[in-house]
């Protein structure tokens, strides 16, 4: 092995660590804030509903579609460690359990099903326990979320 050779390879390592970001920014459910953020940062508006004694929400909306970020396994109304993306249509009630069945048997990430009122609903988990996931991962579960919505709709009141 030559000496340029030689050197290049003893320097393949420190290139590769320099090339990769030292700390991605992680974020978790313990964090409303942060969450908010990230939802603002889709272009879509978000409140924070906090009560005491319940764990907070989210309320948002896109592009007229309403929709909440729920903030689940709190211990006690703080220290939450997932998140449930969930919408539903008050309007659709006439929409099959057979036909939300066949969602869930084609689609992935998201859930269908009827809530207690009979409305048609989805809902989408996002496990970030522990020290959390990176916050570009915790945005493009917003984009997975984008989409699957405007299907749901698309797929709830196609004639």
């Amino acid at each position: 092995m030559g000496p340029i050779t030689f050197r290049a390879a003893a320097f393949a390592p420190l290139a590769l660590f320099l090339a990769t970001p030292a700390h991605a920014e992680l974020v978790n459910a313990a964090n409303p804030e942060a969450i908010r953020a990230i939802v603002e940062s889709q272009g879509w508006p978000a409140t924070i509903v906090a009560k005491k004694g319940d764990a907070p929400y989210i309320e948002s909306n896109r592009n007229g579609l309403k929709f909440l970020v729920l903030f689940m396994n709190c211990d006690g109304s703080e220290r939450c460690k997932t998140l449930q993306y969930y919408m539903g249509f008050s309007d659709a009630k006439e929409v099959t359990l057979d036909r939300l069945n066949q969602w869930n048997k084609e689609k992935r990430f998201a859930r269908a099903y009827k809530d207690d009122a009979g409305d048609p609903v989805l809902e989408m988990d996002v496990d970030l326990d522990f020290a959390g996931i990176p916050r570009e991962n915790v945005g493009e579960t917003f984009n997975t979320w984008a989409s699957l919505m405007d299907s749901f709709r698309e797929y709830v009141f196609e004639k």
